[in-house]
């Protein structure tokens, strides 16, 4: 039996559901994916932006979504100030959070990623400079690399979803999907 897995690049606040009760609604993956009958495997927060993987296989949604399989995902994290390999070091160990020590990520500096245009922009302040880091976890608790980043002193100022599991943004615009049908 073949199954659906989507690929999704999911813009600067859009909910990462179907569909929204607020009012006014906000931009949901409805407006983005016309296909029915797949769902998110995990979530991206609403002012996330990168790689979400849609399924219609339960069992990869759990894999993908539920913690204790370890799934490792990757993420660029713009971060006000320039941290040194020192500063980042506590991240590499696991830091302690207010639900508990994290796992240990992986985490270095990276030259700035070639990606689109936010909108709206990041905010800009001359007297501070931002750099990227570049975060891999195999948990995903909420707003965890930004708490991650705030506990060492840098807060984040965006935060794109690079990698989940073996599957990458490589080749997909913000906004896109790409289909992957498996037998």
């Amino acid at each position: 039996m073949a199954r659906r897995i989507v690929l999704f690049n999911k813009p600067f606040q859009v909910l990462s559901q179907f569909t929204d009760q607020s009012q006014p609604p906000r931009q949901t993956l409805r407006d983005f994916v016309p296909l029915t009958g797949v769902y998110p495997a995990g979530r991206l927060d609403y002012d996330s932006e990168g790689l979400m993987v849609l399924t219609d296989d339960g069992a990869l949604q759990n894999k993908l979504a539920n913690p204790q399989h370890k799934v490792s995902k990757t993420y660029w994290a713009q971060v006000e100030g320039e941290p040194t390999d020192a500063a980042l070091e506590p991240l590499r160990e696991g830091i302690e959070l207010k639900d508990g020590l994290t796992r240990p990520a992986g985490c270095e500096p990276i030259a700035d990623p070639d990606v689109w245009p936010r909108q709206p922009p990041v905010r800009y302040r001359r007297a501070i400079p931002t750099s990227w880091i570049q975060l891999t976890l195999s948990e995903g608790r909420n707003r965890q690399v930004r708490r991650m980043c705030a506990a060492i002193g840098f807060p984040v100022l965006r935060l794109i979803r690079y990698r989940v599991g073996s599957w990458t943004l490589d080749g997909l615009a913000n906004g896109e999907w790409l289909l992957i049908e498996k037998r």
